[in-house]
């Protein structure tokens, strides 16, 4: 005999939206809410409020949002293709790509440093902390890899840790110190060019300094 009263609902995956969302489109709306925001304020309240759905799906998707944001932030991150060695490149040229593949990270989220510094790096799980810790030390690897395989033919010696550092610091000034470029910047120009133009100038300083000089 039925009482009319519908049947609570088991535990499990929480109800989404009419229209279904998964682990992409909840990335995704975190990827456009760090487009705009500080991360502090990229919550699972508000990814849930972008994405239409119940912030209990982001807790059954990814557990906290500590692992939320570090799957964002990998998702953004360098593509493997750029990581990967390929003996057939010049390391100058393989060298250059890759500080180049730093600046487009820097630039997928408007404080994609501050993310990775005040946000991941800070983060109260020991898993988290753990695959960062190797994430963050994959640039510094591609760097020596880089050095390795050049062998002193075109590149001078360099400390790929500081190299990755200076790339990171240089990379990331033009978005973290928006006010300040805007401030130096002549007046009426174009941003967007100015960094293509500033991106290139660190790349081509970068590169020289790092030039084997004949002796």
């Amino acid at each position: 005999m039925t009482t009319g009263k519908s049947k609570k609902r088991g535990q499990g995956r929480p109800i989404a939206s009419k229209n279904g969302v998964g682990r992409d489109a909840l990335i995704a709306a975190t990827c456009k809410l760090l487009q705009d925001l500080p991360p502090a304020q990229v919550t699972i309240a508000a990814v849930g409020r972008e994405a239409g759905v119940d912030p209990a799906l982001i807790r059954y998707y990814f557990g906290n949002r500590e692992a939320l944001l570090f799957e964002v932030a990998q998702r953004l991150a360098n593509p493997p293709e750029v990581l990967a060695i390929d003996a057939d490149i010049d390391p100058i040229d393989q060298l250059e790509a890759f500080i180049h593949a730093a600046f487009a990270f820097t630039r997928s989220a408007k404080y994609m440093q501050r993310l990775m510094t005040e946000e991941l790096s800070e983060a109260k799980s020991p898993e988290i902390q753990q695959k960062l810790r190797e994430w963050q030390k994959r640039p510094v690897s591609v760097y020596e890899a880089i050095r390795q395989r050049d062998g002193g033919d075109s590149l001078a010696e360099y400390d790929p840790l500081f190299l990755h550092l200076a790339v990171v610091g240089m990379s990331d000034f033009f978005r973290s110190g928006a006010s300040v470029v805007k401030m130096l910047a002549p007046e009426g120009e174009d941003l967007a060019e100015l960094e293509k133009r500033y991106e290139a100038f660190v790349v081509r300083v970068l590169l020289d300094g790092l030039r084997r000089r004949e002796s």
